[in-house]
């Protein structure tokens, strides 16, 4: 039977350090600011670093270790890599029993201590220490912070680009140069993914500031992309928010070099190639909260085009009930996540948000009775207990042959990032025959068509209609804002009769329409959710998928046994209130769309 643990302010309040109605008031502050207890202890000043730290000390069942400057040994900094210290606060103590002992501030992140074990090749003793009081000895024992050097270094060459650039050299010409003088004067090896947009040192260059504040607002304004785009006269900004490009800068076309290398180096790309697509990341603290980037960078007639897709790790765990299935549907999806065996796959276009669903639905089967094993491409965010692989074409290590490699693993579930051909396919398929619970994804466009498209690529009809559980298609529509949404007295005839609204529908219901306040920036939208087709396999879809039955003639007969539509869904999104009529047509199929 597991060990229940005691809460952290049950540790506080027994010590007399703090009341049961503080720990309510700081409850309520970790809710509002989407913070840890011990933060927003420590926020409201109700309780001091250390003090949280010996609570999750006896929490965790470990050392807590009151630090200073002193209590560090001359030699054991040499025991970790530099890099390593300042990327993760942590700090070597010397070596006891033959491992390093080593103060740490997060008692959770394996992932960090396994980097750690496995670039210094000892194990490691971890202890606890206050994060402050961890970073406070760092930079008084190196004399600087994370990126101090590589800032001073960037912006002594970026301001004698810029010298060049107002007297003499041409927009062309500063790239060239800022490219050769950054590659010769940065260290490569230097991880930059630890700075944050609050290192505001004066020393920063500008293209520094630049970088850091415009990646900053894109969180802040809940972006999904930053598209950067080299034009003809200018560089051109935008933010994905809500699904929506939105124009939020035009930078002089003379800071295109400057401001394509930085983010290649902070992404740890090769700055000196111009000619060939790119791949990297970039990881920042943008309020406390730890981002990932994912960057690309693509070849383009006026230069090179750079998208950085934002990656929170919260957007996964939203939890199933909070992506937009009505009840039903909800209960339906609910059934099939805990099938012993079978294909569950999600379609739908590319930021349709597949993958989040298919993450949520790992979230609720992820326990310690389950084995569940990943294929992705790439691996976007990290889950504790799950086996994620990273495919790598470039080495030949494909969807294929990972499917293959998990099934000797023996695990329970498996996740294939998406099915592209016939090998991966064929493969997915025998895994659900032989036992094992399958989700993946295709790009189609409803739910009955994912049977026709498997057929298509060449597998055999009676494998599809043995193993395919249920399919779900989905899209993602913008909710109205519901500090400004208002009732919308005359909607407009034409988006009703294509979203199939009715008079009748209407009756006892209150249609709403955007208006636009400061909460949603205007737009009269905030946040998306999902609209949902989901097809369950039976009797007579299976017989249809056998005998190669055309996708009209599957959608026809799921309709008739009860399958609600994306069109369907999105009705009752509108009759609710959540949405508009003009939003669900946007996404969903709809005959004799007129575009307008």
């Amino acid at each position: 039977m597991a060990k229940s643990y005691k809460k952290l302010g049950e540790y506080l309040v027994e010590w007399g350090l703090i009341t049961p109605k503080e720990i309510d008031q700081a409850l309520a502050h970790a809710r509002s600011k989407n913070l840890r207890l011990g933060e927003a202890l420590i926020d409201l000043k109700l309780a001091t670093e250390g003090n949280i730290y010996k609570a999750l000390a006896a929490q965790q069942n470990m050392e807590f270790f009151d630090l200073d400057r002193n209590s560090v040994p001359p030699n054991a900094v040499n025991l970790i890599p530099d890099d390593l210290m300042r990327k993760y606060i942590i700090l070597p103590l010397g070596m006891e029993g033959g491992k390093i002992k080593l103060a740490v501030h997060d008692p959770q992140d394996m992932e960090m201590q396994q980097i750690v074990q496995f670039r210094v090749g000892k194990p490691l003793m971890p202890v606890l220490a206050p994060k402050g009081r961890i970073k406070s000895v760092i930079d008084e024992l190196f004399n600087t912070t994370a990126a101090n050097t590589i800032d001073k270094t960037m912006d002594q060459t970026i301001d004698r680009m810029r010298g060049s650039v107002d007297k003499s050299i041409d927009a062309k010409g500063v790239s060239k140069s800022v490219d050769k003088s950054i590659d010769k004067s940065i260290d490569k090896s230097i991880d930059l993914g630890g700075l944050s947009e609050g290192d505001d040192d004066a020393t920063q260059a500008p293209i520094i500031k630049l970088v850091q504040a415009m990646i900053a607002e894109a969180v802040r304004n809940r972006a999904s992309d930053i598209h950067i785009e080299p034009m003809k006269d200018r560089v051109q900004v935008r933010f994905r928010i809500d699904g929506e490009c939105v124009v939020r800068d035009k930078i002089p076309l003379r800071m295109r070099g400057p401001l394509i290398s930085r983010i290649k180096i902070m992404a740890g790309i090769d700055i000196a190639e111009k000619r060939l697509p790119q791949d990297g990341r970039i990881k920042m603290m943008i309020d406390k909260q730890q981002i990932d980037f994912r960057v690309s960078t693509l070849p383009a007639v006026h230069g090179e085009s750079c998208v950085l897709r934002i990656l929170r790790p919260d957007s996964v765990r939203i939890g199933l009930e909070n992506l937009g299935f009505e009840a039903e549907d909800f209960g339906t999806f609910n059934k099939i996540i805990k099938r012993p065996n079978g294909i569950f796959l999600v379609t739908g276009p590319t930021g349709s948000g597949k993958t989040t669903t298919l993450y949520g639905a790992l979230n609720i089967l992820n326990r310690p009775d389950k084995k569940i094993i990943t294929a992705e491409d790439p691996v976007e965010y990290n889950f504790q207990g799950i086996n994620q692989c990273q495919v790598k074409e470039a080495i030949g290590l494909s969807f294929g042959k990972i499917l293959r490699a998990m099934l000797r693993q023996a695990p329970n579930i498996i996740l294939v990032g998406e099915i592209r051909d016939l090998e991966v396919a064929e493969v997915a398929i025998q895994a659900a025959l032989t036992g094992h619970l399958v989700f993946s994804t295709l790009h189609t466009n409803d739910a009955p068509s994912a049977i026709t498209r498997l057929i298509d690529m060449g597998v055999k009809p009676f494998l599809v209609a043995s193993a395919i559980q249920a399919v779900m298609a989905q899209r993602l529509v913008r909710i109205l804002c519901p500090k400004c949404k208002v009732p919308d007295r005359e909607p407009d005839p034409y988006w009703l009769r294509l979203c199939g609204i009715t008079a009748d529908d209407m009756k006892d219901r209150t249609i709403y329409k955007p208006r636009g306040c400061d909460f949603c920036v205007g737009t009269g939208f905030r946040g998306r959710k999902g609209i949902f087709e989901m097809m369950m396999m039976n009797s007579e879809l299976r017989n249809l998928a056998f005998e190669r039955a055309p996708s009209n003639k599957l959608r026809r007969a799921a309709v008739a046994s009860g399958m609600k539509t994306l069109l369907g869904d999105g009705k009752l999104k509108v009759l609710n209130g959540m949405t508009t009529a003009e939003e669900i047509v946007k996404v969903a199929q709809v005959e004799g769309v007129l575009q307008q």
